[in-house]
Protein backbone atom coordinates (compact mmCIF):
# COMPACT_ATOMS: atom_id res chain seq x y z
CA UNK A 1 0.00 0.00 0.00
CA UNK A 2 1.50 3.39 -0.70
CA UNK A 3 2.64 6.26 1.15
CA UNK A 4 1.79 9.90 2.55
CA UNK A 5 4.21 12.26 2.74
CA UNK A 6 4.13 11.80 6.18
CA UNK A 7 3.80 8.03 6.73
CA UNK A 8 7.24 7.89 4.71
CA UNK A 9 8.94 10.61 7.17
CA UNK A 10 8.13 9.21 10.10
CA UNK A 11 8.37 4.92 8.55
CA UNK A 12 12.36 6.68 7.29
CA UNK A 13 12.61 8.11 10.53
CA UNK A 14 11.15 5.40 12.88
CA UNK A 15 13.27 2.52 10.51
CA UNK A 16 10.35 0.42 9.98
CA UNK A 17 6.76 0.67 7.97
CA UNK A 18 4.08 3.04 9.49
CA UNK A 19 0.72 4.02 8.64
CA UNK A 20 -2.04 6.64 9.79
CA UNK A 21 -3.10 5.58 13.55
CA UNK A 22 0.66 3.96 13.84
CA UNK A 23 2.78 4.83 17.25
CA UNK A 24 5.97 4.44 17.48
CA UNK A 25 9.22 6.18 18.24
CA UNK A 26 11.13 8.59 15.84
CA UNK A 27 14.37 10.13 15.51
CA UNK A 28 14.34 13.71 15.55
CA UNK A 29 16.28 15.72 13.20
CA UNK A 30 15.77 19.44 14.51
CA UNK A 31 14.26 20.69 18.26
CA UNK A 32 14.51 24.73 18.39
CA UNK A 33 12.51 26.68 21.44
CA UNK A 34 11.99 30.48 21.86
CA UNK A 35 12.18 32.56 24.91
CA UNK A 36 8.18 32.11 25.53
CA UNK A 37 8.70 27.79 25.73
CA UNK A 38 12.43 27.18 25.86
CA UNK A 39 13.17 28.47 29.70
CA UNK A 40 10.85 25.94 30.61
CA UNK A 41 12.11 23.12 28.57
CA UNK A 42 15.11 24.03 30.03
CA UNK A 43 13.74 23.91 33.66
CA UNK A 44 12.12 20.14 32.28
CA UNK A 45 15.36 19.13 31.00
CA UNK A 46 17.18 19.77 34.08
CA UNK A 47 14.49 18.54 36.69
CA UNK A 48 14.55 14.88 34.32
CA UNK A 49 18.51 14.87 35.34
CA UNK A 50 19.61 15.06 31.67
CA UNK A 51 23.54 16.78 31.79
CA UNK A 52 24.33 15.93 27.90
CA UNK A 53 22.16 17.85 24.57
CA UNK A 54 22.47 14.53 22.07
CA UNK A 55 22.49 16.77 18.86
CA UNK A 56 23.60 20.23 20.11
CA UNK A 57 24.26 21.70 16.63
CA UNK A 58 20.61 20.88 15.61
CA UNK A 59 19.42 22.36 19.03
CA UNK A 60 17.76 25.71 18.33
CA UNK A 61 17.30 28.66 21.02
CA UNK A 62 16.05 31.43 19.37
CA UNK A 63 15.12 34.84 20.90
CA UNK A 64 12.23 36.32 19.25
CA UNK A 65 9.29 36.92 20.99
CA UNK A 66 9.75 39.64 23.26
CA UNK A 67 12.95 41.27 21.71
CA UNK A 68 14.46 43.15 23.00
CA UNK A 69 13.31 42.78 26.22
CA UNK A 70 10.92 45.21 27.27
CA UNK A 71 11.19 44.73 31.55
CA UNK A 72 13.78 43.08 33.46
CA UNK A 73 12.03 39.80 34.13
CA UNK A 74 12.18 38.83 30.58
CA UNK A 75 15.73 39.70 29.89
CA UNK A 76 16.34 37.39 32.79
CA UNK A 77 14.44 34.57 30.47
CA UNK A 78 16.74 35.79 27.63
CA UNK A 79 19.66 34.98 29.63
CA UNK A 80 18.47 31.59 30.76
CA UNK A 81 18.39 30.74 26.67
CA UNK A 82 21.94 31.93 26.53
CA UNK A 83 23.31 30.17 29.26
CA UNK A 84 21.84 26.82 28.14
CA UNK A 85 23.46 27.45 25.07
CA UNK A 86 26.74 28.09 26.15
CA UNK A 87 26.93 24.95 28.61
CA UNK A 88 25.87 22.88 25.80
CA UNK A 89 27.14 24.26 22.43
CA UNK A 90 23.62 24.66 21.12
CA UNK A 91 22.90 27.00 18.86
CA UNK A 92 20.95 30.32 19.42
CA UNK A 93 19.50 33.10 17.17
CA UNK A 94 19.41 36.03 19.42
CA UNK A 95 17.77 39.83 19.30
CA UNK A 96 17.45 40.49 16.04
CA UNK A 97 18.08 37.28 13.95
CA UNK A 98 14.68 36.82 13.36
CA UNK A 99 11.66 34.52 14.26
CA UNK A 100 12.20 30.62 15.16
CA UNK A 101 9.81 29.28 12.11
CA UNK A 102 11.80 31.94 9.61
CA UNK A 103 15.43 30.84 10.80
CA UNK A 104 14.45 27.31 10.65
CA UNK A 105 13.74 27.26 7.42
CA UNK A 106 16.37 29.86 6.27
CA UNK A 107 18.89 27.59 7.80
CA UNK A 108 18.45 24.04 9.34
CA UNK A 109 15.66 22.37 7.82
CA UNK A 110 15.21 20.28 4.44
CA UNK A 111 13.28 17.72 2.65
CA UNK A 112 12.43 14.76 4.82
CA UNK A 113 13.46 16.01 8.47
CA UNK A 114 11.41 15.30 11.27
CA UNK A 115 11.35 18.59 13.11
CA UNK A 116 9.86 19.56 16.62
CA UNK A 117 9.72 22.90 18.08
CA UNK A 118 8.32 24.36 21.26
CA UNK A 119 5.85 26.85 19.46
CA UNK A 120 2.68 26.04 18.07
CA UNK A 121 3.62 27.09 14.38
CA UNK A 122 6.25 24.82 14.42
CA UNK A 123 4.43 23.25 11.34
CA UNK A 124 5.58 26.00 8.97
CA UNK A 125 8.63 24.04 8.17
CA UNK A 126 6.24 21.37 6.01
CA UNK A 127 6.67 23.05 3.27
CA UNK A 128 10.08 22.34 2.85
CA UNK A 129 8.59 18.55 2.69
CA UNK A 130 9.57 18.13 5.96
CA UNK A 131 7.65 17.07 9.13
CA UNK A 132 7.69 19.61 11.39
CA UNK A 133 5.23 19.85 14.57
CA UNK A 134 5.12 21.66 17.32
CA UNK A 135 5.28 19.93 20.99
CA UNK A 136 5.30 21.23 25.14
CA UNK A 137 8.07 22.04 26.79
CA UNK A 138 8.33 18.90 28.91
CA UNK A 139 8.68 16.82 25.14
CA UNK A 140 11.07 18.98 23.81
CA UNK A 141 13.27 19.06 26.65
CA UNK A 142 13.67 14.73 26.61
CA UNK A 143 13.83 14.91 22.85
CA UNK A 144 16.86 17.86 23.62
CA UNK A 145 18.51 15.17 25.29
CA UNK A 146 17.38 11.80 23.88
CA UNK A 147 16.77 13.13 19.42
CA UNK A 148 13.59 10.61 19.59
CA UNK A 149 10.01 11.38 20.58
CA UNK A 150 6.91 9.40 20.17
CA UNK A 151 4.67 10.07 17.70
CA UNK A 152 1.23 8.69 16.56
CA UNK A 153 1.11 9.23 12.55
CA UNK A 154 -1.27 11.17 11.20
CA UNK A 155 -4.35 10.97 8.84
CA UNK A 156 -4.03 13.29 6.20
CA UNK A 157 -6.21 15.37 4.22
CA UNK A 158 -5.06 16.06 1.12
CA UNK A 159 -6.15 19.56 0.26
CA UNK A 160 -6.02 20.04 -3.93
CA UNK A 161 -5.87 23.56 -5.30
CA UNK A 162 -6.37 24.81 -9.01
CA UNK A 163 -6.81 27.84 -10.79
CA UNK A 164 -5.27 31.08 -10.91
CA UNK A 165 -5.96 33.49 -7.94
CA UNK A 166 -8.00 36.65 -8.85
CA UNK A 167 -5.48 39.87 -8.93
CA UNK A 168 -5.60 40.83 -5.03
CA UNK A 169 -5.39 37.64 -3.96
CA UNK A 170 -2.93 35.35 -2.01
CA UNK A 171 -2.11 32.70 0.00
CA UNK A 172 -3.14 34.17 2.84
CA UNK A 173 -6.10 34.39 1.55
CA UNK A 174 -6.78 30.57 0.28
CA UNK A 175 -5.81 29.19 3.87
CA UNK A 176 -8.56 31.71 5.70
CA UNK A 177 -10.83 30.56 3.11
CA UNK A 178 -9.53 26.57 3.55
CA UNK A 179 -9.71 27.15 7.49
CA UNK A 180 -12.95 28.80 7.37
CA UNK A 181 -14.35 25.80 5.31
CA UNK A 182 -12.78 22.96 7.78
CA UNK A 183 -13.34 24.83 11.13
CA UNK A 184 -10.49 25.32 13.90
CA UNK A 185 -11.13 22.18 14.75
CA UNK A 186 -12.25 20.34 11.81
CA UNK A 187 -8.68 18.48 11.16
CA UNK A 188 -7.44 18.09 14.82
CA UNK A 189 -4.03 15.56 15.03
CA UNK A 190 -4.78 15.48 11.14
CA UNK A 191 -2.10 16.24 8.27
CA UNK A 192 -2.74 19.26 5.98
CA UNK A 193 -1.11 17.90 2.44
CA UNK A 194 -1.30 21.02 -0.06
CA UNK A 195 -1.09 20.07 -3.76
CA UNK A 196 -2.44 21.22 -7.14
CA UNK A 197 -1.76 23.06 -9.79
CA UNK A 198 -2.17 26.47 -8.12
CA UNK A 199 0.60 24.97 -5.14
CA UNK A 200 3.39 23.97 -7.52
CA UNK A 201 3.03 27.58 -9.16
CA UNK A 202 3.63 29.01 -5.38
CA UNK A 203 7.06 30.50 -3.97
CA UNK A 204 8.03 29.19 -0.81
CA UNK A 205 7.28 32.26 0.77
CA UNK A 206 3.57 31.50 -0.44
CA UNK A 207 3.65 27.67 0.67
CA UNK A 208 5.33 28.58 4.13
CA UNK A 209 1.95 30.60 4.86
CA UNK A 210 -0.24 28.20 3.88
CA UNK A 211 1.30 25.14 6.08
CA UNK A 212 1.94 28.27 9.23
CA UNK A 213 -1.36 28.04 9.40
CA UNK A 214 -2.08 24.42 9.20
CA UNK A 215 -2.17 24.07 13.05
CA UNK A 216 -5.38 27.02 13.03
CA UNK A 217 -7.62 23.78 11.44
CA UNK A 218 -6.40 21.47 14.04
CA UNK A 219 -3.55 20.00 12.17
CA UNK A 220 -0.49 18.46 13.26
CA UNK A 221 1.44 19.42 10.45
CA UNK A 222 1.32 21.16 6.88
CA UNK A 223 3.15 19.50 4.28
CA UNK A 224 4.27 20.18 0.83
CA UNK A 225 5.58 18.39 -1.78
CA UNK A 226 9.11 19.49 -2.91
CA UNK A 227 10.05 20.47 -6.42
CA UNK A 228 12.07 22.24 -8.57
CA UNK A 229 10.77 25.22 -6.53
CA UNK A 230 11.95 24.00 -3.83
CA UNK A 231 15.36 22.83 -4.63
CA UNK A 232 15.86 26.78 -5.76
CA UNK A 233 15.03 27.63 -2.86
CA UNK A 234 17.11 25.40 -0.89
CA UNK A 235 20.26 26.45 -3.16
CA UNK A 236 19.74 29.91 -2.36
CA UNK A 237 20.17 29.23 1.18
CA UNK A 238 23.51 27.15 0.69
CA UNK A 239 22.33 23.86 0.90
CA UNK A 240 21.34 22.67 -2.40
CA UNK A 241 22.67 19.13 -1.62
CA UNK A 242 19.89 18.71 1.01
CA UNK A 243 17.20 18.55 -1.94
CA UNK A 244 15.01 15.48 -2.50
CA UNK A 245 11.91 14.66 -3.55
CA UNK A 246 9.79 14.29 -1.09
CA UNK A 247 5.86 13.14 -2.31
CA UNK A 248 2.50 11.22 -1.54
CA UNK A 249 2.62 7.41 -3.52
CA UNK A 250 0.16 7.60 -6.13
CA UNK A 251 -2.12 4.76 -4.25
CA UNK A 252 -1.59 6.86 -0.84
CA UNK A 253 -4.73 6.83 0.98
CA UNK A 254 -5.93 10.06 2.58
CA UNK A 255 -8.42 10.19 5.25
CA UNK A 256 -10.24 13.28 2.95
CA UNK A 257 -9.69 14.87 -0.21
CA UNK A 258 -10.92 18.57 -0.31
CA UNK A 259 -10.70 20.48 -3.92
CA UNK A 260 -10.59 24.70 -4.08
CA UNK A 261 -10.72 26.19 -7.57
CA UNK A 262 -8.51 29.84 -6.20
CA UNK A 263 -10.01 31.42 -8.82
CA UNK A 264 -13.74 31.63 -6.89
CA UNK A 265 -11.74 32.62 -3.42
CA UNK A 266 -12.40 36.20 -2.97
CA UNK A 267 -9.82 38.29 -0.13
CA UNK A 268 -10.75 36.91 2.65
CA UNK A 269 -10.48 38.31 6.47
CA UNK A 270 -10.75 36.20 9.76
CA UNK A 271 -12.69 38.49 11.99
CA UNK A 272 -12.69 38.26 15.86
CA UNK A 273 -12.09 36.53 17.87
CA UNK A 274 -11.60 32.92 15.70
CA UNK A 275 -9.49 32.44 12.91
CA UNK A 276 -12.67 30.16 10.98
CA UNK A 277 -14.23 32.95 11.68
CA UNK A 278 -13.72 34.17 8.12
CA UNK A 279 -15.57 36.58 5.40
CA UNK A 280 -15.14 37.61 2.30
CA UNK A 281 -13.62 41.16 2.00
CA UNK A 282 -17.22 42.71 1.19
CA UNK A 283 -18.88 41.91 4.62
CA UNK A 284 -16.03 43.90 6.53
CA UNK A 285 -15.58 46.28 4.19
CA UNK A 286 -15.11 50.22 5.88
CA UNK A 287 -14.72 48.89 9.30
CA UNK A 288 -12.65 51.84 10.87
CA UNK A 289 -9.14 50.57 12.16
CA UNK A 290 -6.52 51.84 14.64
CA UNK A 291 -3.43 50.01 14.10
CA UNK A 292 -2.31 47.76 10.81
CA UNK A 293 0.62 45.35 11.40
CA UNK A 294 2.43 43.68 8.64
CA UNK A 295 4.86 40.96 9.66
CA UNK A 296 5.11 37.41 11.88
CA UNK A 297 5.53 33.96 10.87
CA UNK A 298 3.21 33.93 8.63
CA UNK A 299 3.50 36.71 6.48
CA UNK A 300 6.76 38.80 7.15
CA UNK A 301 8.72 37.63 4.07
CA UNK A 302 10.60 39.70 1.75
CA UNK A 303 7.13 38.69 -1.14
CA UNK A 304 4.95 40.01 1.78
CA UNK A 305 6.82 42.98 1.83
CA UNK A 306 7.12 43.61 -1.57
CA UNK A 307 3.46 43.20 -2.14
CA UNK A 308 2.48 45.95 0.49
CA UNK A 309 5.46 48.46 -1.05
CA UNK A 310 3.75 48.17 -4.39
CA UNK A 311 0.44 49.19 -2.89
CA UNK A 312 2.00 51.94 -0.18
CA UNK A 313 4.78 53.58 -2.52
CA UNK A 314 3.84 57.33 -3.48
CA UNK A 315 1.36 57.54 -0.33
CA UNK A 316 0.52 58.05 2.63
CA UNK A 317 -1.71 55.86 5.50
CA UNK A 318 -4.87 57.15 6.99
CA UNK A 319 -4.40 59.93 9.47
CA UNK A 320 -5.09 58.20 12.84
CA UNK A 321 -3.99 54.92 11.54
CA UNK A 322 -1.09 53.56 12.66
CA UNK A 323 1.11 50.90 10.26
CA UNK A 324 4.04 48.67 12.15
CA UNK A 325 6.23 46.51 9.67
CA UNK A 326 7.93 43.83 11.28
CA UNK A 327 10.55 41.72 9.00
CA UNK A 328 10.33 37.90 9.93
CA UNK A 329 14.51 37.57 9.69
CA UNK A 330 17.56 39.71 9.32
CA UNK A 331 18.25 38.19 6.16
CA UNK A 332 14.60 39.40 5.11
CA UNK A 333 15.32 42.58 6.61
CA UNK A 334 18.82 43.66 4.85
CA UNK A 335 17.13 42.25 1.64
CA UNK A 336 14.17 44.54 2.11
CA UNK A 337 16.81 47.47 3.35
CA UNK A 338 19.00 46.73 -0.31
CA UNK A 339 15.46 46.87 -2.55
CA UNK A 340 14.13 50.23 -0.61
CA UNK A 341 11.23 48.57 0.78
CA UNK A 342 11.70 49.93 4.06
CA UNK A 343 12.20 53.54 2.79
CA UNK A 344 8.62 53.04 1.12
CA UNK A 345 7.05 51.99 4.24
CA UNK A 346 8.66 54.79 6.24
CA UNK A 347 7.66 57.65 3.79
CA UNK A 348 4.21 56.42 3.75
CA UNK A 349 4.25 57.01 7.37
CA UNK A 350 4.58 53.96 9.02
CA UNK A 351 7.57 52.43 11.61
CA UNK A 352 9.82 49.33 10.99
CA UNK A 353 10.71 47.49 14.12
CA UNK A 354 13.76 45.03 14.22
CA UNK A 355 12.83 41.27 12.91
CA UNK A 356 11.07 39.31 15.82
CA UNK A 357 7.53 38.65 16.40
CA UNK A 358 6.59 42.00 17.75
CA UNK A 359 3.30 43.48 18.21
CA UNK A 360 1.62 39.32 17.46
CA UNK A 361 2.36 37.87 20.61
CA UNK A 362 1.63 41.36 22.87
CA UNK A 363 3.83 41.61 25.05
CA UNK A 364 5.82 45.06 23.47
CA UNK A 365 5.94 46.97 20.55
CA UNK A 366 2.36 47.59 19.47
CA UNK A 367 -0.17 46.66 22.47
CA UNK A 368 -3.39 47.42 21.72
CA UNK A 369 -5.41 50.15 23.23
CA UNK A 370 -8.98 49.27 24.55
CA UNK A 371 -11.74 49.34 22.13
CA UNK A 372 -8.83 49.48 19.44
CA UNK A 373 -8.87 47.56 16.47
CA UNK A 374 -6.25 46.26 14.62
CA UNK A 375 -5.90 44.72 11.07
CA UNK A 376 -3.11 41.99 10.76
CA UNK A 377 -1.31 39.67 8.88
CA UNK A 378 -0.57 37.47 11.22
CA UNK A 379 -2.35 33.94 12.01
CA UNK A 380 -4.15 34.32 15.60
CA UNK A 381 -6.78 37.03 16.37
CA UNK A 382 -7.81 35.30 19.73
CA UNK A 383 -9.33 37.69 22.29
CA UNK A 384 -6.01 39.30 23.77
CA UNK A 385 -3.73 38.04 21.84
CA UNK A 386 -2.21 41.49 20.79
CA UNK A 387 -2.36 42.38 24.24
CA UNK A 388 -5.32 43.54 25.35
CA UNK A 389 -8.87 41.39 25.95
CA UNK A 390 -10.53 44.73 25.18
CA UNK A 391 -9.71 45.26 21.90
CA UNK A 392 -10.12 43.73 18.19
CA UNK A 393 -8.31 41.70 15.99
CA UNK A 394 -8.68 41.16 12.04
CA UNK A 395 -6.53 38.95 9.62
CA UNK A 396 -5.53 38.99 6.54
CA UNK A 397 -3.09 39.55 3.40
CA UNK A 398 -0.43 41.80 3.25
CA UNK A 399 -2.31 43.51 0.43
CA UNK A 400 -5.32 43.89 2.02
CA UNK A 401 -3.49 45.45 5.03
CA UNK A 402 -1.65 47.77 2.85
CA UNK A 403 -4.98 48.77 1.40
CA UNK A 404 -6.23 49.26 4.67
CA UNK A 405 -3.62 51.30 6.08
CA UNK A 406 -4.28 54.00 3.27
CA UNK A 407 -7.74 54.22 3.98
CA UNK A 408 -7.74 53.83 7.70
CA UNK A 409 -10.79 51.06 6.72
CA UNK A 410 -11.06 48.24 5.97
CA UNK A 411 -10.41 47.66 2.28
CA UNK A 412 -10.38 45.45 -1.10
CA UNK A 413 -6.67 45.46 -2.48
CA UNK A 414 -8.51 44.47 -5.70
CA UNK A 415 -9.09 48.61 -5.59
CA UNK A 416 -5.63 49.60 -5.27
CA UNK A 417 -2.99 46.78 -7.33
CA UNK A 418 -2.55 48.28 -10.89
Amino acid sequence: MGKTISEKILSEKAKKDLYAGDIDIVNVDIVAAQDGTGPLAIKEFNKLGFDKVKKPQNTLMVIDHSAPAPRKELSNTHKILREFANKYNTRIADIGDGIIHQILIESFVSPGDVVVGADSHSCTSGALGAFSTGMGSTDVAVIMALSKTWMRVPETYRIEVYGDFQKGVFSKDLILHIIGKIGADGAIYKALEFVGETISKMSIDSRLTLTNMAVEAGAKTGVIPTDEITKKFLAEMGRAEKFREIKSDDDAVFEKVMYFDAGDIPPTVAAPHFVDNTKPIEEVLDIPVNQVFIGTCTNGRLEDLRVAASILKGKKIASGTRLIIVPASRRIYLEALKEGLLEIFVRAGGIVLNPGCGPCVGIHEGVLGDNEICLSTQNRNFMGRMGNPNAEIYLASPATAAATAINGRISDPREVLS
